[in-house]
């Protein structure tokens, strides 16, 4: 049985304009998710609509979560900072920008995805550098925001949480950490959007060589939170021909942001093998953090989505999680 706190993303709630802030967070709290990650476009729209500065935004929605005693995990996602070919200074000014108001809403997080950007640096030097000035920015003043980078399976230079836990040994900061998501372990060793079976050939070995690894070398310190979804089979596989196809958007990206349901939705294709792998980084690990859901489902995006179907589709993942550690099914690894 898992004791971890529960957390979910506000995206992972509705993504229509319709679905505003300040309601996912009242149907997170009243599915029992006791934090919430504040993504920042939700907060931007929430800014509109209401008239006011993001600062003034984020005062307003971290009252609301006082209210409700629900706490903010982290402001998502500060995408492509390290090693990108822009001005270090701009993206310096930027990073401040997104620090201050993940000050305002004291969130415990900003959370950074490995660059994915096509002309990013590969020079790990350059990246390391880089994440050091934005993890000493975000620990300048109080209170400390941690910084919590997570490898995107599509990611330039890291793509890998061994990737991600070498660059977070060489930061070699307190504040700088790693954010593991199920969705990226998966699509980067086992499952594939380009084979019938929905996995690589390999995929089983691989995978099960990673997770050994992870509890063979990654400090439990340096797991800062642990993100959950799935992702549902391409039948027939993904191709240029499929409908969300777009030149120069890595599949892996394509499927990321259309096809992540919540974790054992298997009515909507959902197949992978989260269970395992929250045995492996939860369970043996002896990790007791946060536990977040993140997904992006696309029928979310429509207006006669309801949040409040999202908020009991993810209670019920949470539920069948427990049971499936209960009383686990035969391994798909």
């Amino acid at each position: 049985m898992l004791s971890n706190k529960q957390a979910i993303g506000t995206l992972s709630l509705g993504q229509h304009p319709s679905h505003t802030l300040d309601q996912k967070i009242r149907v997170a709290s009243q599915h029992g998710f006791t934090a919430v990650e504040v993504v920042y476009s939700d907060l931007q729209k929430y800014s509109d609509a209401l008239g006011v500065s993001m600062i003034e935004a984020a005062g307003q929605i971290k009252s609301l979560c006082a209210d409700l005693n629900v706490e903010i995990l982290s402001l998502a996602a500060f995408e492509n900072f390290e090693g990108n070919r822009t001005s270090l200074e701009e993206r310096m000014a930027t990073a401040k920008h997104w620090i201050d108001i993940a000050r305002k809403l004291n969130a415990t997080y900003l959370q950074v995805p490995s660059n994915y950007s096509h002309d990013a640096s590969t020079d790990k030097n350059l990246i390391v550098s880089d994440l050091q000035r934005l993890a000493d920015l975000a620990s300048a003043e109080e209170p400390v925001v941690s910084v919590a980078y997570e490898p995107l399976s599509w990611g330039t230079y890291c793509s890998t949480w061994d990737t991600a836990l070498e660059i977070v040994e060489a930061v070699d900061r307190k504040n700088f950490g790693l954010c593991m998501d199920t969705f990226h372990e998966v699509t980067k060793l086992w499952a594939s959007p380009f084979e019938t079976s929905g996995k690589y050939p390999t995929a089983d070995r691989d995978l099960t060589a990673s997770l050994e690894r992870f509890l063979e070398r990654c400090p439990l310190e340096k797991i800062f939170y642990v993100q959950l979804s799935d992702g549902e089979l391409f039948d027939p596989p993904f191709s240029k021909a499929h409908p969300w196809y777009l030149e120069g958007e890595a599949p892996q990206f394509t499927w990321s942001r259309h096809a992540r349901p919540f974790p054992f939705e298997t009515e909507l294709g959902g197949y992978m093998p989260v269970s395992e792998i929250v045995k492996a980084w939860v369970v043996d690990k002896g990790y007791t953090g946060w536990i977040s859901m993140e997904v992006f489902d696309r029928r979310m995006r429509s207006e006669d989505f309801n949040p409040e179907d999202a908020g009991k589709r993810a209670r019920k993942s949470w539920e069948t999680l427990q049971d499936r550690l209960r009383s686990p099914t035969p391994s798909k690894i």
